[in-house]
């Protein structure tokens, strides 16, 4: 059992990987971050503390300010219940989304680590991440279990296609970390703006995101570095080819993660210019591209960005300049 979760975000750890030497030390320093600092389920968060209760009455589920949606007149003109059960949803369909994410993950990594040779500092490491999205999905299913509503998750063509993603590694484990952080990276990055905005959030909701965000930050840098480490000695197709496969990824997993769900829209009888007024517009699109701000400025960083995948990158709507990495630093 852990300490509760923090009140200050966790950050990832940041190095230089110029060679084998110190990306072995990162993924050393992450594993044993692992151990000294990790959460169960069920032993670290108070389900049965009545403050911690779900009632989908609570105005702490009234979406906050940093939501698109809760930004809308239609929104706020609604009466406070169906406001709060809105939020809920919201909430419960995120997480939802998340513990199929890392099912797929799971799935993934550990098909990445049945081939790593023994003394492989990254067997280590992606079984401490495996056993932490094994707590996630606890978590995350626990708390959908606790709303009593029809939380679905990934729509069907999608979770469909997705079933593809754990064998990813067979193909290119390169390819595999860029959806790892097209799942993680715009969860991460709502996650962080809602605690931030001191908007009143429900104590479960707080508790459940500070640990996402906690240990979230060892997954994405892992993800991050082994990027760092491997897509320099690609091939110059293979790097090419995956700057254009990126952006495709990120296009699909940021609206999946930011919006929200077609059984929620119909369910409550949410007006489609309500959708376009929250989803359509320059501050939205801003958004979006701020979500995956960090995989772009990875990729740039990498060689992954040419005239063609930069097309792509504007095809999808998720096209801004690239910070160079001196000034991502600073920060």
């Amino acid at each position: 059992m852990s300490n509760p979760p923090s009140k200050t975000l966790d950050e990832e750890i940041r190095a230089t990987v110029e060679d084998r030497r110190s990306y072995t030390g990162v993924i050393e320093r992450l594993s044993k971050a692992s151990v000294d600092k990790h959460w169960d389920a069920y032993a670290d968060i108070p389900w049965a503390d009545p403050d911690f209760a779900v009632d989908p009455d609570d105005p702490r589920w009234i979406l906050p300010p940093v939501d698109p949606l809760g930004r809308t007149e239609w929104y706020r003109s609604q009466p406070p219940g169906v406001q709060s059960r809105i939020g809920l949803w919201r909430v419960a369909t995120t997480m939802k989304i998340g513990l199929q994410f890392e099912n797929l993950l799971k799935r993934g990594l550990l098909g990445y680590a049945y081939k790593l040779p023994n003394g492989s500092p990254e067997f280590r490491y992606v079984l401490h991440e495996t056993s932490e999205e094994c707590q996630h999905a606890m978590m995350f299913q626990e708390f959908v279990n606790r709303t009593n509503m029809p939380i679905r998750g990934m729509p069907k063509a999608l979770d469909a296609l997705s079933q593809i993603a754990p064998h990813i590694p067979r193909i290119s484990t390169e390819l595999f970390f860029v959806f790892v952080l097209g799942g993680e990276d715009p969860i991460d990055y709502v996650q962080r703006n809602t605690i931030k905005s001191d908007h009143g959030l429900h104590p479960l909701q707080e508790t459940i995101m500070r640990i996402h965000i906690a240990e979230e930050a060892r997954h994405i840098s892992f993800a991050r570095h082994y990027l760092r480490h491997r897509v320099p000695r690609l091939p110059a197709a293979r790097r090419r080819g995956l700057g254009v496969a990126a952006p495709l990824i990120l296009g699909v997993m940021a609206r999946i993660m930011l919006t929200p769900p077609g059984p929620m829209v119909k369910y409550f009888g949410i007006p489609k210019e309500v959708i376009r007024e929250a989803y359509r517009t320059d501050a939205w699109d801003a958004e979006l591209r701020n979500s995956v701000a960090k995989i772009r400025d990875l990729a740039a960083e990498l060689g992954m960005i040419d005239g063609v995948s930069k097309r792509v990158w504007k095809a999808v709507g998720l096209w801004d300049t690239p910070k160079p990495r001196r000034a991502r630093a600073a920060r």
